[in-house]
């Protein structure tokens, strides 16, 4: 619009210099010439020359951490460059700040931008967008510089260092660590040779390296592993932000995954989301990796009732498994399929999210309602004997699953 109306003033000041043959008019037509015509060199010109580029620490991240983005301006012709707008649009929360900036000749500008991951997810850094015009706003110019990336946020994992999962039924196993005079497929150490171990126990190579004889040592292989049913049905979501129980249940599922990988157990994940998602019981980093990407994703818009998610993930369950249910359920239908794998060899744990304490009714008649459905949920667990944990909204994890 406004360079309509400029082009309309031209045309009528010209129009009117050639008509009545005014000096004076004829001077604003050459200033008009002078200023537009340097102005649009400016900003052509405003471009030239100038190398810029973006560089992130990390493309992967936790909530909580801190993500560096460090920018380079370079002038590599003699022209300076008086203005310069540097911005790179994001999906980031709250975005990234931009800056403007000026460049002499052949100068370099560098900065960097330290911004705190808060919210969990796969968020877009689109290409570094540059903007440069004139003095006076008639032209602008603007260019593209680099490519976009993606940035995807886990979400936080806790440390556990009391949580402990239920022993394994399955005769040579244990749930945790244990030293044994048996040879099984976890090494953990050397030690010195004493009479009476076995020729094929010796660590050659820290024997060559010591001068003396050393021998490995084993521990009993872990096979109480682990299944998570993570449950999302929106119809029991409440709360906000980070203190939702949306966040709180991820939260809890990447935290008990993470503990259980580290112990060297198998973990499955069945997630009751938008769909169904089941990623099979694996071991080790990669594994991990699956977790923490598919937690990254999910939201509390699931449809499918916790019963069902059980009824159709229990084939998966082995004799030796532990079954973990996440959920803000207030339905007590899911807890018979899960009374029923004890006698099949496979413990249950059930961690259910305090919905009162969430998002309390303002109405006291709707408070006590709510708190009543809490209390007779936790009794229907406790009349089937389930090992139940409550988790409400500002209280760590590790204290809650301590108990």
């Amino acid at each position: 619009m406004r360079r309509l109306q400029l082009l309309i003033l031209a045309v009528v000041l010209v129009v009117a210099a050639f008509s009545t043959g005014e000096p004076f008019l004829f001077f604003l037509v050459y200033l008009g010439i002078l200023v537009g015509g340097g102005s649009y060199i400016l900003t052509r010109l405003g471009l030239a020359n100038l190398e810029a580029g973006y560089a992130v620490n990390q493309l992967t991240g936790y909530v909580g951490d801190r993500l560096r983005i460090t920018y380079t301006l370079r002038n590599t012709g003699r022209l300076p460059k008086p203005w310069l707008e540097v911005h790179n649009p994001t999906s980031l929360p709250g975005g990234l700040p931009g800056r403007a900036v000026s460049l002499g000749g052949r100068h370099e500008r560098s900065w960097m931008v330290r911004m705190a991951l808060t919210r969990r997810g796969h968020f877009r850094i689109d290409p570094l967008q540059i903007r440069t015009g004139d003095p006076f706003g008639f032209f602008e110019a603007s260019a593209g510089v680099g490519h976009g990336i993606t940035l995807v946020v886990y979400p936080r994992v806790e440390a556990l260092p009391l949580w402990r999962l239920p022993p394994a039924n399955i005769e040579g196993a244990h749930a945790s660590p244990e030293r044994t005079m048996q040879t099984t497929p976890l090494a953990t150490t050397v030690r010195p040779y004493a009479p009476g171990d076995s020729m094929n126990r010796i660590h050659w190579r820290t024997t060559a390296r010591l001068g003396e004889i050393q021998v490995k040592e084993f521990e009993l292989e872990q096979t109480a592993d682990a299944w998570l049913f993570l449950d999302l049905d929106e119809a029991f979501a409440a709360g906000q932000g980070d203190n939702s129980t949306t966040e709180v249940a991820v939260r809890a599922a990447a935290s008990i995954a993470s503990k259980a990988l580290d112990e060297n157990r198998a973990v499955g994940l069945t997630v009751s989301g938008h769909r169904l998602t089941v990623l099979p019981a694996d071991r080790g980093p990669r594994q991990r990796l699956k977790i923490l990407q598919l937690l990254a994703a999910v939201e509390a818009d699931g449809r499918t009732p916790l019963t069902e998610a059980l009824v159709t993930g229990v084939g998966r369950l082995r004799r030796g498994m532990t079954a973990i249910v996440i959920t803000a359920s207030q339905d007590p239908s899911f807890i018979r399929p899960l009374a029923v794998l004890h006698g099949r060899g496979i413990g249950a744990v059930v961690i259910l999210l305090d919905v009162a304490g969430f998002d309390p009714d303002p109405d006291e008649a709707g408070a006590e309602a709510q708190r009543q459905r809490s209390r007779a949920m936790r009794h229907a667990l406790a009349e089937y004997e389930l090992t139940t944990y409550v988790l409400g909204p500002d209280q760590p994890l590790a204290e809650a699953l301590a108990r």
